[in-house]
């Protein structure tokens, strides 16, 4: 047990593999140097207090008795829908926005029962939020770690994850699948972490190459019904396919046998993902980046196309990239806003020129300026003191 500490866990970037987490499929992802760091201290009482340097305000209390999903007490307790967002909370009123996440991960801990004790929690990050980026499952990591480690218990990183991941769907209300929390714990600097999202098990794949995460600025909002709406498709398509889930499509020309063309989308969109990430590794094994630079521009094309979940900015972005000298480029993250990610070869020229011409092209547009993060696969999440 110890009484204070910070603990850190990094955004992730993910290479291939998207929308294919939650259809128990594969992903690619690798955890990024930038991240959330939660400086802790135990507490006496049964209160958690939280307060973020991002989000000024004041700090936010919260029984941990009396947390729950939607509200402070069970469903129907007067003043249900009241948000907290601020200050002392009072039974029944909801915890929205980004408390809603640390609070998530306090409730999911305890509802498998670990002892969490109260904390007082200051949230920093340098993750940019809405970007794709997985900030809200860096959140979460980093308090689920000092909140275990504030309660004296070494808790597995897989199991880890799969509590912050209840904590995203059911107290967040984001029907996340287990990729971001999986990478953010679990994934080792100079590697992209291979994941079957249905047994759960991980490969540590090498990888030596630059990448460049371009964060278009055009904000996400996962629970705004879109990314949902994305996964409710691909249950049906796998219920009229007679699969569990879409993981177990493997011809993707089967596909075809649906009916209906958005659905039919959806699932090829998967298959073919899943495929992809599995040649990927396979070509990272021998050092073959242009090939899976160019599994990554095919993954856009279907992300653009059959998932339909890209979004304008993303689109020039890939394209500059590529006409500046990039292996490859596609969308990242769960779709209609966020970032992308360009593969850089070696020519020491490309980096400035990928910036120029993705900045020119959306300059030429009138559109927010991109910012640029050079992403190496760094070290997954770690105390710091």
């Amino acid at each position: 047990m110890t009484e204070s500490g910070q603990w850190f866990a990094p955004g992730r970037a993910n290479l291939m593999g998207e929308h294919t987490d939650y259809n128990d499929g594969f992903v690619l992802p690798f955890a990024l140097a930038q991240g959330t760091t939660a400086t802790a201290t135990r507490r006496d009482d049964r209160i958690l207090v939280l307060t973020s340097r991002q989000q000024p305000g004041p700090p936010i209390e919260l029984p941990l008795d009396d947390l729950a999903p939607g509200s402070l007490r069970p469903s129907g307790a007067a003043g249900a829908g009241r948000a907290v967002t601020g200050g002392v909370a009072e039974a029944g009123r909801a915890v929205v926005g980004w408390a809603a996440y640390p609070a998530g991960v306090a409730w999911a801990l305890r509802e498998v029962g670990h002892d969490v004790p109260g904390a007082t929690i200051m949230i920093d990050s340098d993750l940019p939020a809405g970007a794709g980026l997985s900030s809200s499952a860096a959140l979460e990591c980093a308090v689920a770690l000092a909140l275990t480690a504030l309660a004296g218990e070494d808790v597995p990183r897989r199991e880890l994850a799969r509590i912050a991941r209840r904590a995203e769907n059911e107290f967040a209300g984001v029907p996340t699948g287990i990729m971001d929390q999986s990478a953010s714990l679990l994934c080792e600097a100079g590697h992209v972490l291979l994941l079957d999202c249905q047994s759960g098990e991980t490969t540590q794949v090498p990888f030596d190459a630059r990448l460049l995460v371009i964060n278009t600025r055009a904000k996400h909002q996962l629970a705004t019904g879109e990314y949902g709406a994305r996964r409710a498709e691909c249950e049906e398509a796998a219920r009229l396919l007679h699969v569990q889930s879409l993981r177990g499509v493997t011809d993707c020309g089967s596909t075809s046998q649906l009916a209906d063309l958005t659905l039919r989308k959806r699932a090829r969109h998967v298959c073919t993902d899943n495929q992809r990430v599995l040649r990927s590794v396979e070509l990272l094994k021998t050092g073959r980046y242009a090939e899976v630079g160019a599994l990554l521009t095919e993954a856009h094309a279907s992300l653009r196309d059959d998932f339909e979940i890209s979004w304008p900015e993303a689109d020039v972005a890939v394209d500059a990239s590529l006409a500046a000298g990039a292996l490859g480029a596609r969308m990242i993250g769960g779709g209609f806003g966020g970032s992308v990610l360009a593969l850089i070869p070696g020519d020491p020229a490309v980096p400035a020129a990928v910036r120029d011409a993705v900045t020119s092209a959306f300059a030429a547009r009138t559109w927010t300026p991109p910012e640029f993060y050079d992403a190496a696969p760094s070290q997954g999440a770690h105390r710091l003191s």
